[in-house]
């Protein structure tokens, strides 16, 4: 059997996420799997965990281009998604202790589809940083 990966930044995984309007609704599950991107991953590897925040990816274009990140072209075939486009939205994340509720295999016995590239991945992670410090990240807690 393959082992959960470390929740490291950057890394595309096949999660539950679980949208703030659902948990509104007092959902403990997103209404789907759909891959996400690990954008901070503190704390150490003990007993604790390490704590993690995910972005969820998407094929809905943003209402607010501000609010999303673009996939590169190329980038879904690498990391075995489709190949329609997609953005990550910086605007909403899950926190959770990983490897934390909701993760998923990608396929049996793998449960990562790989690393979003460096430039997209630096450009989400200051773009979720920016929308934090305005106090505008939506997030939603993850126990189950």
């Amino acid at each position: 059997m393959t082992r959960i990966p470390d929740p490291a930044p950057g890394l595309v995984i096949r999660y539950a996420y679980l949208r703030d309007t659902e948990a509104a609704q007092g959902r403990e599950e997103g209404s789907k799997y759909r891959p996400a991107v690990v954008v901070l991953a503190v704390g150490s590897d003990d007993e604790d965990g390490r704590e993690v925040l995910v972005a969820p990816i998407t094929h809905r274009p943003p209402a607010d281009p501000a609010g999303a990140v673009a996939v590169p072209p190329g980038a879904p075939a690498r990391l075995g998604l489709d190949a329609d486009p997609s953005w990550v939205i910086v605007t909403e994340v899950n926190r959770f202790v990983g490897p934390g509720p909701g993760l998923r295999p990608v396929e049996p016995g793998r449960w990562a589809c790989g690393f979003i590239p460096t430039g997209p991945f630096r450009a989400l992670r200051s773009r979720v940083a920016a929308v934090a410090r305005r106090r505008r990240l939506g997030q939603v807690p993850r126990t189950h």
